[in-house]
């Protein structure tokens, strides 16, 4: 019998998700995670909500930090989206280790990535999330098709073929 949880994520797998780097500097220092639950929440103003594990050294930095940056990463950076959900820390324990960042007071931006740096305006915690709102200070689009996740592997999007 499959129970409640379980039921959820196998759902939830079926939904496709844009793969966004979260980025933040500041005094609490420069921190980097991949992060899926990202989108757009106002257009007047500009807002974006972001969800990060609470307990995560992301979470606590965009908190202390104030600010944060999401990345959404181009169709071909299934690496980048790797190193920075974790899968290479034992090896490079510095997730922007040789990665050409462009430094912003609101965290890195990363190569081809179209970027929203956000002030942090609102958080509050759910279940084993913070839900972190933003306030979108600056874009940089960098006008590149993004990389999606879905079913536990990565996709690129195409459109569909006119009928």
């Amino acid at each position: 019998m499959t129970n409640a949880r379980d039921a959820f994520i196998g759902a939830m797998r079926q939904v496709a998700a844009t793969v966004t780097v979260v980025t933040t500097d500041g005094p609490a220092g420069r921190a980097g995670a991949t992060v899926s639950a990202f989108t757009s929440l106002s257009a007047d103003p500009p807002l974006v909500l972001v969800c990060l594990k609470a307990d995560s050294t992301i979470a606590r930095a965009v908190a202390s930090n104030g600010v944060f940056c999401v990345n959404i990463l181009p169709e071909d950076a299934d690496h980048l989206a790797q190193r920075f959900a974790g899968m290479f820390d034992a090896d490079m324990p510095d997730r922007f280790e040789g990665v050409e960042i462009s430094d912003t007071e609101y965290g890195p931006l990363l190569p081809r990535a179209t970027a929203f740096s956000c002030a942090l305006t609102d958080r509050h915690v759910h279940g084993s999330h913070a839900i972190c709102i933003g306030d979108v200070t600056g874009i940089s689009d960098a006008g590149e098709k993004p990389l999606t996740y879905m079913s536990g592997s990565y996709h690129i999007v195409r459109p569909k073929s006119p009928v």
